[in-house]
C-alpha cells in the first residue's frame, strides 16, 4: 500500500462534522494521538527503564496508525495529497543536507 492508496481508503472510516470543509477536527485529533504516543514512550521511559517490550511496540504501532489516519484525514482536508507532503518532506531534508543546514531550527534554514 502507498500513501495516495491509504489516504483514500482511509476516507472511508471519517465521520466528523462538516466533512471536506473542516480542517480543524483532523487537526485537533492529530494533536491529540501523537500526544498519546509521547505518552506511552514516557510511560515505557518511568516504569520499564526505557526498556520497549514487544506488547509496547504494538500499542506504539495502534497509536501511529491513529496519527496517520488524522494526517490523512487533515491532508485531504486541505487538498493536499500524502503523496506531495511525503516528496516534499524528503526534498526540504535532502536540501539541509546537502547545505550543512540539518542540524538546528528554524523552517527556513
Amino acid at each position: 500500500m502507498d500513501f495516495e492508496e491509504y489516504q483514500k481508503l482511509s476516507r472511508r472510516t471519517a465521520l466528523y462534522p462538516n466533512m471536506g470543509k473542516n480542517f480543524i477536527y483532523p487537526t485537533l485529533g492529530l494533536a491529540g494521538e501523537t500526544g498519546e504516543v509521547a505518552e506511552k514512550i514516557k510511560k515505557v521511559i518511568r516504569d520499564l527503564n526505557g526498556q520497549l517490550t514487544e506488547e509496547k511496540i504494538i500499542e506504539l504501532k495502534k497509536e501511529l496508525g491513529d496519527v496517520l489516519w488524522y494526517l490523512a484525514q487533515l491532508a485531504t482536508e486541505l487538498g493536499i495529497s500524502m503523496n506531495e507532503i511525503a516528496i516534499t518532506n524528503l526534498q526540504k531534508l535532502q536540501s539541509r543536507m546537502n547545505r550543512g543546514k540539518i542540524h538546528g531550527s528554524g523552517d527556513e534554514r
